[in-house]
């Protein structure tokens, strides 16, 4: 279980963590979190974080302890994460373009049609990840950005719920806050993305 204020802090954590660890990871995190399972969240990453060696810098363990220790972390797991440079290594490339073989604005369709007009939502946004490691086999993976000014951790369990009825079992879905500076991979993802909607504009074409 989780209070409004440790579950928008582990939202905020969630998203400085995109593209550092695992997108399978990711969205089951968001999932629990926006389930009221924030406990599970608590145990869990902590110790992935360990096992994989994925460092935090600084600010960023900082936000896990105030995040996670409320919710029953491990404070000996919390303690052992490795610390990172104080600027991570840039893992990833934004572009506008789909893939060429890309078939799909159902996507964007149907996220379009749920999410305009309302109030809670403002620019619902898409971009396409690359993985810059040369060994990577990794495609390109779509990633949705979606300002709010509503509540966050609902607003990403119910747009991840509508991808993956749509087939897409690992959705990418990072929903910024209006109260947080978004991170230089949400910085990055949105110079090099397309408008899909807006909360309370018409749906836009996505290509």
């Amino acid at each position: 279980m989780a209070d409004r204020d440790t579950s928008l802090l582990c939202h905020e954590l969630l998203l400085r963590l995109a593209g550092r660890i695992p997108d399978e990871s990711l969205w089951r995190y968001r999932d629990w979190l926006a389930g009221d399972a924030g406990d599970v969240v608590a145990v869990s990453l902590p110790k992935q974080l360990v096992r994989e060696r994925i460092g935090l810098t600084d600010g960023d363990h900082r936000l896990l302890s105030e995040a996670l220790l409320p919710m029953g972390a491990d404070p000996a797991a919390v303690g052992a994460i490795l610390p990172e440079e104080s600027t991570p290594r840039r893992r990833h490339t934004f572009t506008a373009a789909a893939p060429g073989d890309d078939k799909g604005d159902s996507a964007a369709l149907v996220l379009g049609a749920t999410l305009r007009g309302r109030s809670d939502v403002g620019e619902v946004r898409d971009s396409w990840r690359r993985d810059t490691a040369a060994s990577s086999s990794e495609p390109e993976q779509r990633v949705i950005l979606v300002h709010t000014g509503g509540a966050p951790v609902e607003l990403a369990g119910e747009i991840q719920r509508i991808l993956r009825a749509l087939g897409n079992h690992t959705p990418m879905v990072e929903v910024l806050p209006a109260n947080i500076d978004p991170p230089d991979y949400h910085e990055r993802a949105r110079t090099a993305s397309n408008l899909i909607c807006t909360g309370s504009g018409e749906l836009v074409g996505s290509n």
